[in-house]
């Protein structure tokens, strides 16, 4: 084993590769600032999916090459896919049986027998995009009437679960809950090659009126004995989910400490009429603190997550909760941390706001990215936005924001840059220490290009010919008359990149 700095530890980023001419084109007037960095993520979910039980096994695997490549195009570099529904799997696992929305009944493996997540984690990272882990963590029956397989948890402990409008879920205030999902978080994270473990907006269920939360056996065990009152109940649920989201953090940090934990709460964290100090938004919908106990800027200072997507999936101009006020107070209490936005794709495309809603994202201060859902909506070019995405907004490669929080040291400069004539055709390669352990070397490359007497500007993401994790690029070598200068430069598992590259000039 090797030791890591005090303050280290996420993962990689991909991307598309082109030739430098393909890339080189005049940038269309609608195109918008274009930057180097930018999460550019996309959901793909798996829970009430129908499409993948009636499939054999070749068919599921084309299907989902076809979305990755698809996506890949349209420039998303962060694939979230749903692996954990209904406390079962979309891999081999020896905690959870395989879930009934891969195969169409639980505990059912699919035939013959294939893991769709290491396919996927390694079809991601081929493409140079990466791969997060989607985890419901309490839920356990979306509608109360899954079969559950003889094996599933719910069968060997009923006592842990609780049944809240047709639901069955985990019962936060459990220590046995918590403990098992960060059994189940540990066993993916330490046998699969993840980006990060990602979990959405379901912690406490949604509530409905008049139908209060059936907790109250828990509470009476481990609620009073820490001294909660009846009127402090939601403190304690709160503090629950709060245990949950550091014990992951822990988890992951024991496990692989370049892995990050992510999480999309509800748009809204609290409502400015509900918070003494007028401190939330001005927004009038649905609380992520009040209603659901999820204290989300709480888990950014605190460092137990390492990035935040608030699902914004409102309209601007939206009376109860307004797109842009929703966007400035996020932005405004970042808190330090990866920030980025959840956009919903089909109403985003209805109303005709992409424009906006990307004009707002990449003016803010503290916010990096978009996540959005669902993926199919790029899929099936809703609206033309795989068109928009891949014409203006994501014309160039872009790196994933650098967690510096993590780790601050850059990589080594790549070594050995050539560029010589083999069998394959005219190959630049060079040569950089790697380690699939050791998250502080290059862990893949960007190449740019410049023509003879550009200005190396490698901050440009236009300049960019290439995101590659291998070392070496084919050259598209076409008359031999034109002179062009090509930098390659390393990045580490954290997405901290050398600082100024190795340099090499060619005739193309």
């Amino acid at each position: 084993m090797y030791s890591y700095s005090l303050r280290l530890f996420i993962f990689l980023m991909l991307l598309a590769s082109a030739s430098c001419t393909t890339l080189r084109q005049t940038p269309k007037p609608a195109e918008g600032r274009q930057v180097k960095r930018e999460f550019r993520g996309a959901w793909i979910q798996t829970v009430h999916q129908g499409e993948y039980k009636n499939m054999s096994t070749s068919q599921q695997k084309k299907e989902l090459i076809r979305k990755l490549d698809y996506l890949q195009d349209c420039g998303i570099n962060a694939i979230v896919f749903q692996v954990r529904p209904e406390a079962d799997a979309w891999y081999q696992s020896k905690l959870e049986p395989w879930s009934r929305f891969l195969t169409g009944e639980q505990g059912v493996a699919p035939d013959p027998v294939w893991d769709p997540m290491e396919f996927l984690v390694n079809a991601c990272h081929e493409r140079n995009m990466e791969f997060h882990a989607w985890l419901n963590p309490y839920r356990v029956s979306t509608s109360g009437n899954t079969v559950f397989a003889p094996g599933h948890i719910y069968n060997k402990h009923p006592e842990w679960f609780v049944t809240y409008n047709k639901m069955i879920l985990f019962d936060p205030g459990l220590p046995q809950s918590r403990a098992f999902i960060c059994k189940v978080v540990q066993d993916i994270v330490s046998r699969y090659d993840v980006d990060a473990i990602h979990m959405d907006d379901y912690f406490y269920p949604y509530p409905v009126a008049g139908l209060p939360f059936p907790d109250d056996a828990s509470f009476d065990a481990y609620g009073r004995s820490k001294g909660y009152k009846d009127n402090q109940r939601a403190d304690w649920r709160r503090e629950n989910v709060n245990l949950l989201v550091q014990d992951i953090k822990q988890t992951i940090l024991r496990t692989k400490p370049w892995v990050r934990f992510g999480i999309s709460p509800f748009g809204i964290y609290r409502n400015k009429k509900n918070t003494p100090d007028g401190s939330g938004s001005d927004t009038n919908g649905l609380q992520n603190y009040d209603d659901l106990y999820a204290d989300i800027t709480l888990w950014v200072q605190k460092g137990w997550i390492d990035y935040n997507i608030p699902q914004i999936y409102w309209e601007i101009g939206n009376k109860a909760a307004d797109y842009v006020t929703l966007v400035k107070w996020w932005d405004k209490n970042a808190n330090g941390g990866h920030l980025y936005i959840g956009q919903d794709v089909a109403r985003t495309m209805k109303k005709d706001e992409l424009d906006k809603k990307m004009a707002y994202i990449r003016s803010a201060s503290n916010i990096q990215g978009n996540c959005f859902w669902p993926a199919n909506e790029i899929l099936w070019n809703t609206g033309g936005v795989a068109n928009q995405l891949q014409e203006q907004y994501h014309r160039y490669p872009a790196l994933i924001p650098a967690y510096t929080h993590l780790h601050d040291r850059l990589p080594k400069e790549v070594s050995g840059l050539k560029a010589e004539w083999t069998k394959e055709g005219y190959l630049l390669h060079w040569k950089a220490e790697q380690s699939d352990t050791n998250p502080e070397l290059a862990r893949y490359f960007i190449v740019y290009c410049f023509k003879a007497g550009e200005k190396a500007d490698i901050t440009n993401p236009a300049n960019i010919v290439t995101i590659t994790n291998k070392t070496f690029y084919l050259l598209p070598y076409e008359k031999g008359n034109d002179k062009y200068k090509y930098v390659v430069t390393a990045v580490d598992r954290f997405h901290n990149e050398s600082k100024k590259g190795k340099s090499k000039k060619v005739k193309l």
